[in-house]
């Protein structure tokens, strides 16, 4: 699950929304994991050129680059507020130096698994990076 698999992601719409309901623990587990994740990816990703997520805006049928920075602001302000405020995405950015969160994932997957086939003992525990 992405931080934008539901109507809490990113809004780029209008800034004069009634306020969120709070989100419940369970929405604040999913976006707590998904901090952690971001800054797994952040830090695997960001030394590769990466600068950030790519995300389907369902509002406008448009891709919006969202910056690890950005990403960041908008999780804890969900935690905080129960929703995001309007964020303007970057101007003309590389389509190039962003990735989905299904990609981040699935990288940050493999250097796991291949960090653990390189451990002297072995050991594999076969549990996704989200698991951790």
């Amino acid at each position: 699950m992405s931080p934008f698999d539901d109507a809490l992601g990113p809004d780029f719409g209008p800034a004069d929304r009634p306020a969120a309901p709070p989100l419940t623990m369970e929405e604040r587990a999913g976006v707590l994991d998904d901090l952690a994740e971001l800054e797994v990816f952040r830090t695997l990703l960001e030394p590769t050129g990466i600068k950030g997520i790519v995300v389907d805006c369902p509002d406008c049928e448009e891709e919006h680059h969202v910056d690890w920075a950005l990403m960041q602001a908008n999780l804890r302000q969900l935690l905080e507020e129960g929703q995001t405020g309007r964020h303007e995405p970057p101007f003309d950015p590389n389509p190039d130096d962003y990735v989905s969160w299904d990609y981040a994932s699935g990288y940050a997957d493999g250097v796991a698994a291949r960090a653990e086939q390189d451990e002297p003992s072995g050991r594999h525990s076969g549990r996704h990076a989200r698991e951790d």
